[in-house]
């Protein structure tokens, strides 16, 4: 295993409250990506452990609160009121009011479950990995009278997650097992298992549901499977170290975040091949800025990606390939979510 580096989990004093926090210049946008984004962009700081609040349209942080230990992966509600955080540090998925970042209820999921990757369907069901249980969560009426059902992966470090549009299968990547797992969320049966590349973590699952595409960090590759029957369909190359995979919401694409390039690799899932590279930081600025999650907008128009090391967040325009800005805010900002 390559080790790309290393960086220090600081859990000091948190600092609390409003930073108005200006983001700061890249390269001068050209007329076409002067275009301002609207909507709200979710930083989890798993360093700091806070939650930031970011307005698209004038690039600052305007709320940053306290959150829980180590924070991870984000989701937002389908009406857009909530957003949940996966506390990887701890046993519990928090569910925070986006207008203010109150916290209005914390999902406990047992003993040593270190919750990772979440995803909030649109049907209203939380779906979330639980590392520490080797589990998937499905968290009905997060909001309510909430019910918790547990599916045991048999898998280890199960850490990114799916959810089929219908909600009867998830997928996860563990990465301590090296395998892609399929879990049956409504009938129970068996989860299955597969190898696939080394050290897969990247996973999305194609709009349609047909193509479950996943990356792996350690062979520099991304794969396309069949989603029911975990059968790779074909592999490509990326850049090096590609820790996310991020699909387009068009569908045409998707993205690889290649920690060790500091750069995205585009795929064109048609063809199933590479088609272009963006250098975000670059392999100049790999080390210091440690690029990790990825967001798109919900227009396909801009890519935010979080780089950890620096506490900022790129915000790349999709066409040009140029990093427009970066946003500021917490110490280690990974965990990525946005609003239109």
């Amino acid at each position: 295993m390559r080790i790309i580096s290393t960086l220090a989990v600081a859990l000091g004093p948190i600092a609390l409250g409003s930073a108005a926090c200006a983001p700061i210049a890249a390269d001068a946008p050209t007329t076409s990506d002067a275009v301002a984004q609207n909507g709200t962009l979710f930083v989890a700081n798993k360093f700091g452990n806070t939650l930031s609040k970011i307005d698209l349209a004038s690039g600052e942080e305007v709320l940053r609160v306290e959150s829980c230990t180590t924070p991870h992966e984000l989701a937002t509600s389908p009406d857009g009121a909530h957003v949940a955080l996966a506390c990887y540090g701890g046993t519990s998925v928090d569910i925070f009011r986006t207008d203010d970042l109150v916290r209005v209820k914390s999902v406990e999921l047992g003993a040593n479950a270190r919750p990772h990757g979440i995803v909030w369907h649109a049907n209203g069901a939380l779906y979330a990995t639980a590392e520490g249980r080797r589990s998937v969560f499905w968290i009905r009426d997060p909001l309510g009278e909430t019910e918790t059902f547990e599916y045991g992966t048999g898998q280890e470090g199960s850490h990114m997650l799916a959810i089929s549009p219908d909600a009867r299968h998830a997928w996860t990547v563990d990465m301590g097992s090296g395998t892609v797992t399929l879990v049956d969320l409504l009938t129970r049966r068996a989860p299955q298992s597969v190898a696939v590349g080394m050290e897969p973590e990247g996973i999305d699952l194609a709009p349609d549901g047909r193509t479950l595409w996943v990356s792996a960090r350690g062979s520099d590759k991304a794969f396309a499977l069949d989603p029911m029957n975990l059968e790779i369909r074909s592999e490509l190359a990326t850049g090096a170290f590609p820790l996310r995979l991020a699909i387009r919401p068009q569908g045409d694409v998707a993205v690889t975040s290649d920690l060790a390039d500091g750069g995205l690799t585009v795929i064109d899932l048609e063809s199933a091949q590479p088609i272009r590279s963006i250098a975000v930081s670059g392999p100049e600025g790999a080390q210091e800025r440690m690029q990790v999650t990825v967001v798109w907008s919900q227009d396909g128009e801009r890519i935010y990606v979080a780089e950890t090391g620096e506490d900022t967040v790129a915000e790349v325009d999709y066409a040009s390939g140029r990093v427009l800005r970066r946003l500021v805010a917490g110490d280690g900002g990974d965990g990525l979510a946005i609003l239109p």
